[in-house]
């Protein structure tokens, strides 16, 4: 509908093997896949990592998918502690953990043909004033941009409630702290916008335009974050459609629900009828 390229999260599909979930999601019509890098689909620690990586890449080519690649993983890297460790960590040992599956994931995302690698800055650790926070995070994200410009793939780096990176305000404070450097792009969750922006969600797909490189898309209620299938939340959703379909941006636009894997396939086609009646409820 209007131009936009519709995706489907694989966070919302991890019942599903990641073969069926691709071919459900183009039996469907989608356009293609955010895929999260995880033990559940493609584990980016896996010893045979290339190998399934190629693999993918063609069975995407069969497929006709696009792709962008997703780093929100909960416990890729920890399994005892969410999103750990982060690029705000006290340990620096740790915050380059989470560099480097970083710098890989921009690495997997140039062979699968990715439009984009996804990430957000982590939760502050107790004790750390905002400044040194913010340092940290320039820092981590000096080598990840490197890697981003070598391989030609943008970083989109999305605003997430409760984290140091929450809003387009912050978005635009981490800009200018690193210079505004090419590679550093957003990614724009439209749920995120009703939870917490101050401005109408379409106003914010408005003054997001020029920085878009990822779009993820779902319901969701001010102030509480809680992704939810469309019409179980608040959006008005015909002109924040019209809004990314104005904007120029021509990546995917990702439905993300991560935390509704138990009924992914019903979800993932309701989703598609959806967006392209144009959001009408």
């Amino acid at each position: 509908m209007n131009g936009l390229r519709l995706g489907y999260g694989t966070n919302g599909l991890t019942d599903l093997r990641l073969e069926d979930a691709l071919a459900l999601l183009a039996d469907l019509g989608y356009d293609g896949v955010g895929l999260t890098l995880d033990h559940m689909h493609l584990d980016p620690l896996a010893r045979d990592l290339p190998a399934r990586t190629t693999r993918l890449a063609q069975r995407l080519g069969e497929l006709g998918l696009g792709v962008t690649v997703e780093t929100g993983g909960r416990y890729v890297l920890d399994p005892r502690r969410k999103h750990g460790p982060s690029l705000l960590d006290d340990d620096e040992d740790a915050r380059w953990t989470r560099i480097r599956l970083l710098v890989r994931a921009v690495r997997i995302a140039a062979e699968l043909g990715a439009h984009a690698v996804h990430c957000f800055s982590g939760v502050g650790p107790p004790g750390v004033d905002a400044d040194t926070a913010w340092q940290r995070l320039a820092g981590a994200l000096d080598p990840v941009l490197d890697a981003a410009d070598e391989a030609g793939i943008p970083l989109a780096v999305e605003p997430e409630p409760g984290h140091l990176l929450a809003t387009l305000a912050d978005f635009h404070r981490l800009r200018s702290d690193l210079g505004d450097p090419a590679p550093l792009g957003l990614t724009l969750d439209i749920g995120h916008c009703q939870c917490l922006e101050s401005a109408p969600v379409q106003d914010c797909v408005r003054q997001a335009a020029p920085w878009l490189r990822h779009v993820q898309i779902e319901d969701m209620r001010r102030g509480v974050h809680e992704h939810l299938p469309f019409g179980e939340g608040e959006i008005d959703f015909p002109p924040v459609l019209a809004a990314l379909a104005d904007s120029g941006y021509r990546g995917l636009t990702v439905v993300e629900l991560p935390r509704h894997s138990h009924a992914g396939p019903e979800l993932a086609a309701r989703s598609l009828d959806f967006l392209r009646n144009g959001g009408t409820r």
